[in-house]
């Protein structure tokens, strides 16, 4: 894990926002950083090689979604300067019932 994504995983494992979430999951082959079935959420943190990838990133993207998947994308800046923010308002707020 990148330093982001482990900052963000101290903050969403162990069930903190009320369920669990798993790392590093498998989905239809491909990899995605943190995964919470019972909300159907993917959430991505991205560092300066998905600059470079974003053709297969909106590929990837779409293969989860028709797969009913919602999934939210950080940088790895965003991560680190404002954790607070991406979990207390982001993240949660994507975990509440619609």
């Amino acid at each position: 894990m990148t330093p982001a994504e482990k900052l963000l995983w101290q903050e969403v494992r162990a069930k903190k926002l009320g369920v669990r979430f798993r790392r590093q999951q498998i989905i239809a082959g491909f990899i995605v950083d943190f995964y919470c079935h019972k909300a159907a959420l993917v959430v991505e943190v991205d560092g300066d090689i998905h600059d470079l990838q974003k053709e297969e990133d909106e590929r990837r993207e779409k293969v989860l979604r028709e797969m009913g998947l919602r999934i939210v994308r950080f940088g790895n800046d965003e991560v680190v300067s404002r954790l607070s923010t991406v979990v207390a308002e982001k993240i949660r707020e994507l975990l509440l019932p619609s």
